[in-house]
């Protein structure tokens, strides 16, 4: 007799190592077992007895699992192998889940981040997690447009975030572009929408330009009455304008003051992983005054890693946000000048007040990317000399 929802629902193990089959017709048949109850199907192919999974009970109800024998029913009788159809869509799957957005994304993010900073690495993959992997991560990405694409990013830009909805845009392409290099697709949508996103106003960082303002803020370095190692950070930071995290991760062991020379190894720079492992030491003359400065810290820090420990705990540098409050203890809010505008300030008062200053050689001090024929040899030791009288007029100025 068939088999009834009631009996499947109440039929319970008999505790045979074996299993109980319990016949519904047509091959069908429910295997009770003590991890639970399993459809199957058995019929002949080849002239060989077989067997064919059709799911398990009650995530497979018995209707379900008649719908699945009678399919299997009319490929036998078009001389069609059920198992080998099955194994085939189970494949097809399995491509298909490798074929998604999220999938392709996740695998280009491996492939790359041995080449990337852990921070980027880690900012890469997570706007796609929070802004594009809901919208279209599951779906194939030969099925994904540019207005579905379009659609996810325009979310972004609702918050208010225009340069995220940017940089998304491009991760997405190169997104695509390994899908078309690894064959999971044909076409790249992303530049499509080209013109598409709302522009991002660039907002350079605040930095005191003018000369008389720029005097006005070192000389208030003078009256700054809070820790003598803050106000040498801010010295420093006019007198170097370094990075602000090259400042305030300084390390006694890059200093020789005798030589009048930091060194900052290419590790510690704002480079690629490969240039990182690879490039030269960036260095910076130090003028008289600055290692004045370093001298007069010395007894202070001398004896610790950092030239600006954090007082919140050995070991650690000092907190990026020092200077920016130091700045602000002085009357300069955020919208005037910040730790980063100090090399802007230095930049724009040496092209426009020290005469005779090649602007390469201000770049290459700056650790910026150098162009034309002059191009990385200003990044050279032996070019020091430039960048030393560069450095001492600076500071006399």
């Amino acid at each position: 007799m068939p088999l009834t929802d009631t009996f499947v629902k109440q039929a319970k193990h008999s505790g045979k190592p074996a299993g109980d089959k319990h016949s519904d017709g047509g091959g069908l048949y429910l295997h009770i077992m003590a991890a639970g109850k399993y459809w199957r199907m058995a019929y002949r192919f080849g002239g060989k007895q077989k067997t064919l999974a059709l799911g398990v009970y009650p995530a497979v109800t018995l209707a379900q699992a008649r719908r699945r024998r009678d399919d299997a029913r009319i490929k036998l009788a078009e001389s069609i192998e059920p198992s080998i159809v099955k194994q085939a869509e189970k494949a097809a799957r399995a491509v298909a889940g490798e074929n998604t957005f999220e999938a392709v994304a996740r695998e280009y993010h491996g492939v790359k981040k041995g080449g990337w900073s852990e921070k980027y690495a880690a900012k890469w993959l997570r706007g796609l997690e929070k802004d594009i992997f809901p919208y279209v991560g599951s779906m194939q990405l030969i099925d994904i447009t540019a207005p579905l694409m379009l659609n996810a990013l325009r979310k972004v830009e609702r918050r208010g975030n225009r340069d995220a909805a940017h940089t998304l845009s491009q991760n997405s392409g190169q997104v695509f572009r390994y899908g078309i290099q690894t064959g999971r697709c044909k076409q790249n949508p992303m530049p499509d929408l080209q013109g598409a996103l709302e522009p991002v106003v660039v907002k350079h960082m605040p930095a005191v330009l003018e000369p008389l303002k720029v005097g006005e803020l070192l000389r208030a370095f003078d009256s700054y009455n809070g820790q003598p190692i803050t106000k040498a950070a801010l010295q420093l930071s006019a007198l170097l304008f370094q990075r602000p995290a090259n400042i305030r991760k300084m390390e006694w062991g890059w200093i020789n003051l005798e030589a009048g020379m930091l060194t900052i190894p290419s590790a510690s720079m704002k480079r690629t992983v490969m240039q990182k492992l690879n490039g030269r030491p960036h260095f910076v003359p130090l003028a008289p005054q600055a290692v004045e400065i370093l001298r007069e810290i010395q007894p202070l820090t001398g004896y610790r890693t950092f030239v600006f420990p954090s007082t919140r705990g050995e070991g650690r540098p000092m907190s990026d946000m020092t200077i920016n409050a130091a700045l602000r203890r002085l009357g300069y809010n955020g919208d005037e000048m910040t730790a980063h505008g100090f090399r802007a300030m230095a930049r724009t008062m040496m092209i426009e007040r020290l005469p005779g200053i090649h602007a390469d050689v201000i770049e290459a001090q700056l650790a910026h990317g150098k162009s034309g024929p002059l191009g990385a040899a200003y990044d050279r030791a032996e070019f020091m000399d430039q960048r030393r009288r560069m450095m001492n007029e600076w500071a006399d100025c």
